[in-house]
């Protein structure tokens, strides 16, 4: 009784208010309690794919309402001008960096997290995320590049490695016997984070917008703040489990002495065969094709449709008004919170297909599929079919989030039990598809822009090198093979590992009345608190969307009855969609109802 009671009570009196002996759970704790505080975390720091909304206002940030270019605009210029706007390329670069650090701290600072614990890290991570966005704001306000790289990119990147692994083995931890589920709600709200926070970002500009401004900085400023106070709830909800703890009831699936031995390779040797490098390949070449789509998703669909969204296809991007801009602004903020959707979705979907199909063969739907979506999308923005433009990136997104989700499966597949080499693949995966993708959509762009194509179709060349990417990635895979029986090791490492996993289960166990109650009203609670803006931007972001289904509009007889004359003595009153003279407000009202989302417009 007394190695129990050490067990459960050890350090609740000392250590600091961030220590790790402070998380300790007591009887009674619920560890449904556990999932919303990791994804209060997550749908904050998954912001990062939601960026793109940004990157347009950004270039006329000094013209506000027309860009100011400078010809000889270099990037070490760029850095530190305060006369030119800057290019999209130019602030590609901040999401860039969210990837590489991202990747590189979760490398650098995984067994820091496991020592200390994860409400030190969920603290840390929201001071660095939450910090990095205000002193991106500042670089806004005094129109200093470098200033909101060092703040959004790298401290805001490193907000960002230590807030996405936190949760994960925090989560592990208390359902070992829901594993697939652990991970998945640990993932997705990293993945659905845009779905809320990209709206969002666009209302606020909205509202912040002036003759001054375009209203980032304050943008940054108040999303900043709400961000920590959500984190912080998040890492202060943070509760880890005692030694010995199990659930009621559950017991350890007892592990085949077989499998360990025939498929186990130590990290000193997984780096050293070439089926390392080629499922690195695989996954890097996944990753940057999707995470170079996310990173401008929100400019892409405003300069490839531009007046159609509106209905006014005869209308190209430079062509539009002030008050279009804003409304083809909000639909593709839509747009990015339904990648964002796809995105969680495909987390779950393509995982639980490579259980039935393998997970080899799931990459390959993955490259095939994605060849042939990529390759067809500069036909669909050609021929006008927006539907298929947006259900060909969805689905693409879907496949980017699934990669993720089959990442540790496919390499357990080859390594076993290494989880060294997986997270090492994963890490250094991920820090070079965001340098990879985004500056190659980046920069193809701004070279398209620059030799006088059409804004409409600067991104054609970009999906025929997407598509490319996938095809490495598909010779890639096909050369994956199982290893040979030299890079397993031995009975003798086996059993001392063995041994080792002994010693450290011997001390006491069991459920010691933490971990009960289920769903009940404080875990509710706790869930609505995540779940209730979830589901409020979801509707949002399809409300949206469905601005752009203008079939169930009679768009010619609305534009009729706007460009037609007033009376002579009707009150003249302007229609913000085309600035034409509009008299009729009943219409007006009606085509505002529906249309609401895109324009937010109030009728006269």
């Amino acid at each position: 009784m007394s190695a129990t009671t050490e067990t459960l009570t050890g350090g609740y009196g000392g250590g600091g208010l961030l220590d790790r002996e402070r998380i300790i759970a007591k009887p009674g704790f619920n560890r449904w309690l556990v999932p919303p505080a990791a994804l209060a975390i997550h749908l904050c720091i998954g912001m990062a794919y939601g960026f793109s909304v940004f990157w347009l206002p950004l270039t006329k940030s000094l013209g506000i309402g027309q860009s100011i270019a400078c010809p000889d605009l270099t990037l070490a210029s760029a850095l530190f001008t305060t006369s030119c706007d800057w290019r999209v390329a130019d602030l590609g670069w901040i999401y860039t960096l969210f990837f590489v650090l991202l990747g590189s701290s979760a490398a650098i600072w995984g067994g820091w997290l496991e020592r200390v614990g994860p409400r030190r890290a969920g603290f840390v991570s929201a001071c660095c995320w939450c910090g990095g966005i205000l002193i991106a704001a500042v670089g806004v306000m005094t129109h200093q590049l470098w200033l909101m790289w060092l703040g959004a990119g790298v401290i805001g990147g490193i907000g960002l490695g230590l807030g996405y692994i936190s949760p994960v083995s925090t989560l592990i931890k208390w359902f070992p016997d829901r594993r697939g589920m652990a991970t998945g709600m640990a993932i997705m709200g990293f993945g659905g984070g845009a779905m809320i926070g990209a709206p969002l970002a666009d209302m606020l500009m909205n509202i912040f917008k002036s003759e001054t401004s375009v209203g980032v900085w304050q943008t940054f400023v108040v999303m900043a703040g709400v961000y920590f106070v959500f984190m912080m709830g998040g890492a202060f909800g943070y509760r880890i489990p005692p030694a010995g703890w199990r659930p009621e009831g559950w017991v350890a699936p007892v592990a085949k002495d077989s499998m360990i031995t025939s498929r186990h390779v130590h990290l000193k040797n997984a780096h050293k065969t070439k089926q390392f490098w080629l499922i690195w390949a695989v996954l890097c070449l996944n990753v940057s094709a999707g995470i170079g789509v996310i990173g401008m998703a929100s400019p892409m669909l405003q300069e490839i449709f531009a007046g159609s969204l509106l209905g006014l296809p005869e209308l190209k991007f430079s062509d539009l008004s002030k008050e279009q801009l804003t409304a083809i602004a909000a639909i593709a903020a839509g747009f990015t919170g339904l990648l964002s959707l796809f995105n969680i979705g495909g987390r779950f979907f393509w995982a639980s297909l490579s259980d039935k199909i393998g997970r080899k063969n799931t990459y390959y739907v993955f490259f095939l599929l994605g060849i042939l979506l990529y390759a067809s999308a500069p036909w669909a923005a050609g021929i006008g079919s927006k539907v298929f433009f947006v259900a060909a990136f969805c689905i693409i997104l879907s496949m980017y989030g699934g990669g993720f989700a089959t990442i540790p499966a496919y390499l357990a597949d080859i390594f076993g039990r290494s989880s060294s080499a997986r997270s090492g693949a994963s890490a250094d995966r991920l820090a070079t598809a965001g340098i990879i993708g985004p500056v190659v959509v980046n920069y193809i762009r701004e070279a398209q822009i620059a030799a006088g194509i059409p804004r409409a179709q600067v991104y054609d060349f970009t999906m025929y090198i997407l598509a490319g990417m996938l095809a490495l990635g598909l010779i890639a895979n096909a050369l994956v093979k199982p290893l040979s029986d030299k890079w397993f090791m031995s009975d003798e490492e086996v059993a001392s590992l063995q041994a080792k996993t002994k010693a450290a289960a011997a001390g006491p166990s069991g459920s010691f009345g933490i971990g009960t109650g289920g769903l009940d009203a404080k875990a509710l609670v706790a869930w609505a608190v995540v779940g209730i803006r979830s589901l409020g931007r979801v509707d949002h972001a399809a409300e949206d969307l469905r601005s752009v289904r203008l079939k169930h509009l009679n768009r010619q007889g609305w534009r009729q009855r706007s460009l037609a004359p007033p009376p002579v003595n009707a009150q003249r009153k302007r229609a913000p969609h085309c600035g034409a003279l509009c008299c009729d407000c009943c219409d007006l009202m009606k085509w505002r109802t529906i249309r609401r989302r895109a324009l937010r417009f109030r009728c006269p």
